[in-house]
């Protein structure tokens, strides 16, 4: 908080008299302002609809004007005073949209630049100025807790914890107690407290299953919901058959990335490969092998018809991402959103340009996870090294892997694998992606569902035999694929 007291102080000194503070977390504010207040020696007074004009009694006492209660009353207490006091109103936002007079009330007490005039502070989540008034106005922003305030506040709850329950310590190991805090990066100090609060209460531990739920919930409290859509179900490697280039390249950067000690801040990858081959479900497994939120970037909702919204929503939907960092943004088919044309008003290309330059910019903890199916619709300045830091392909599995993946698929359906030849499932579904070994599984349940009896090595094999891969149906797109990954790319498998 001195800091945040230090620098509104600097802010009140350019004799500004209009400043806005936007902010979930009002006491905190107003903690600060009275700090702020005590240090200078002046009067802090605050104003809501409910109370009207108060005076915060710095030894507990407080006296109250209700005949202040509508907005303009207050303002023009503000504009009569001579003394450089300060003025915090707290939820002004709604009056402002059909209220000239209050408008205007706003612009006098912003235009007076003497010195022992007093400042007013709009307090509110969200504030938008009219124009006429923006311009004589000036925006703070309290600081976020740092790590070491985080995990500070994740002690201070596991101590009170304990002292509710009987001396009984809370149980956690240090890696997920650091997991946790750089979980808790992005909240406010009341936020992280309570999300502390609720990690610790119901069992007295934090572990590796409270995550999911910590992001989920610090998801909600930013209001994330739009273009960006949080996955609840990440992966776990061992779910993923094959792969085991991408695999040890993540394996080897976790502990950078998590500590962000790397000699370069690591970027991300593109993986790109056939329909079905296991690319999404990677990128579901980056987010549950480092445990952290998986968002992904849904390019389909961002193109808006009004000129200039689509680009406005990537920057929203990018800084939203780095409000949650450290976190996987999961771009998936992202040739969808960015292959370029000549007839959408260079929409595309200004979406490109706007992705290039956060690529290139960011500062937070984003580790990017792009998909794409027709690498050749990917404009070459997406494409090109130093955009991710590695290019990977995903193939076909060989035989090996689509018994590995045939296993993964009849353990998830309760199926005992030792009951199935898959060595010969294996050399039956040859061509075969991951997601068409999925179904071929699926449909020997349904079929054997239908008949009365067990999925069997018969009905999977029977299912295996109707099924045109895509391997088949797409041969010639497959090769020219292939024939491009060579020398470009590094396989994944």
């Amino acid at each position: 908080m001195k800091n945040d007291i230090h620098d509104l102080g600097l802010v009140l000194d350019s004799k500004v008299k209009l400043v806005v503070i936007e902010s979930w977390d009002e006491m905190r504010v107003l903690e600060t302002l009275t700090s702020l207040a005590i240090r200078r020696g002046v009067g802090l007074h605050t104003w809501s609809i409910t109370g009207g004009l108060q005076r915060p009694g710095f030894a507990g006492g407080t006296s109250i004007d209700t005949a202040t209660q509508a907005p303009e009353d207050a303002l023009r207490l503000v504009r009569a005073d001579t003394q450089p006091n300060l003025y915090a109103m707290c939820d002004l936002h709604p009056f402002l949209s059909d209220n000239p007079k209050l408008v205007r009330l706003l612009k006098e007490v912003a235009m007076q630049q003497e010195t022992y005039r007093p400042t007013l502070i709009l307090v509110s989540h969200a504030l938008r100025l009219p124009p006429e008034v923006q311009r004589h106005s000036a925006r703070f922003q309290l600081s976020l807790p740092s790590e070491d305030e985080l995990l500070a506040i994740v002690r201070e709850e596991a101590t009170r914890w304990s002292e509710r329950n009987r001396g009984a310590r809370v149980r956690t190991d240090n890696r997920t107690l650091q997991q946790v805090v750089k979980n808790l990066r992005g909240l406010s100090h009341v936020e992280a407290r309570t999300l502390a609060r609720n990690l610790i209460v119901d069992d007295g531990a934090i572990t590796q299953e409270d995550l999911p739920e910590l992001n989920r919930i610090k998801f909600r409290l930013l209001d994330l919901d739009g273009v960006l859509s949080f996955e609840y179900d990440t992966a776990r490697f061992a779910d993923v058959g094959g792969l085991v280039n991408l695999k040890r390249w993540l394996g080897e950067r976790q502990a950078a990335f998590m500590s962000g000690s790397g000699p370069d801040p690591l970027r991300g990858v593109m993986l790109v490969g056939v329909q079905g081959g296991g690319k999404s479900l990677a990128a579901k497994a980056v987010a549950g092998l480092w445990g952290l939120p998986l968002l992904r970037l849904d390019f389909a909702c961002l193109y808006n018809k009004f000129f200039g919204e689509t680009e406005r929503n990537l920057r929203e939907a990018l800084r939203l991402a780095e409000q949650m960092a450290p976190c996987v943004l999961w771009m998936d088919e992202v040739e969808k959103g960015l292959a370029t044309g000549d007839h959408d008003g260079g929409v595309s290309q200004r979406v490109l340009g706007t992705l290039l330059t956060w690529m290139a910019e960011r500062k937070s903890p984003v580790f990017v996870v792009a998909t794409a199916n027709a690498i050749d619709r990917l404009p070459p300045e997406l494409v090109r090294k130093g955009r991710f830091d590695e290019l990977f392909f995903v193939d076909l599995p060989n035989s090996q892997v689509r018994a590995e993946i045939f296993r993964i698929h009849l353990q998830r359906r309760e199926l005992d694998p030792a009951g199935f030849d898959l060595v010969e499932l294996a050399l039956a579904s040859e061509g075969f992606s991951g997601a068409e070994i999925e179904q071929a599984v699926v449909s020997a349940l349904y079929a054997g569902q239908a008949r009365q009896q067990a999925a069997s090595q018969a009905l999977v094999l029977e299912a295996i035999r109707n099924t045109a891969p895509l391997s088949v149906v797409m041969g010639e797109r497959l090769a020219a694929l292939r024939q491009w990954a060579d020398g470009r790319t590094v396989k994944a498998g």
